[in-house]
């Protein structure tokens, strides 16, 4: 049965989380999952789960993944495409991204192995959060002017919750 989600959406793409949150039943149980669908050349967008680790498997598409390991280890970028079947592992509270490089509709789920993962939008957190942080720390850490600061902030962030 082919099921149709929504992903006209800013980023293409569409999370839908079977957490604690959304099952009662996983409460203790230590796993999640997420669906993924993503329109072509849809992205979901680089976050990170603060209390679990990932494990993706690609049940249609062409999949550009990847994730950034942690300062002590250079900021070191692990990538790989996956195809249908393919799957990939994303560890605990590491930044991490898919991209659909197909030009078809793109589908995964995501095990993950905490029953609440948690999730922080890198872009949503940064430029989009309540208050702001101030533009002079963001000036400094990113290292650009003040507009592009203002810019970034004033952009809709949608939260993708994945």
């Amino acid at each position: 049965m082919q099921i149709d989600i929504p992903t006209s959406n800013p980023l293409g793409s569409t999370v839908t989380a079977v957490t604690v949150n959304e099952l009662l039943g996983l409460n203790t149980l230590g796993i999640s999952l997420a669906r993924i669908d993503f329109a072509p050349k849809g992205l979901n967008p680089p976050h990170f789960h603060p209390r679990a680790s990932e494990i993706l498997v690609v049940l249609e598409g062409t999949l550009y993944v990847g994730f950034v390991a942690s300062n002590q280890n250079n900021n070191r970028l692990f990538t790989a495409v996956l195809n249908k079947g393919d799957v990939f592992v994303f560890p605990i509270g590491q930044i991490h991204f898919q991209l659909n490089v197909g030009y078809d509709d793109a589908v995964a789920i995501a095990g993950l192995r905490s029953q609440n993962p948690g999730v922080t939008t890198i872009a949503n957190a940064v430029f989009g959060s309540n208050p702001p942080i101030s533009p002079e720390v963001l000036i400094k850490a990113f290292q650009v002017g003040g507009d592009v600061i203002k810019y970034l902030q004033n952009q809709f962030w949608y939260n993708n919750n994945s």
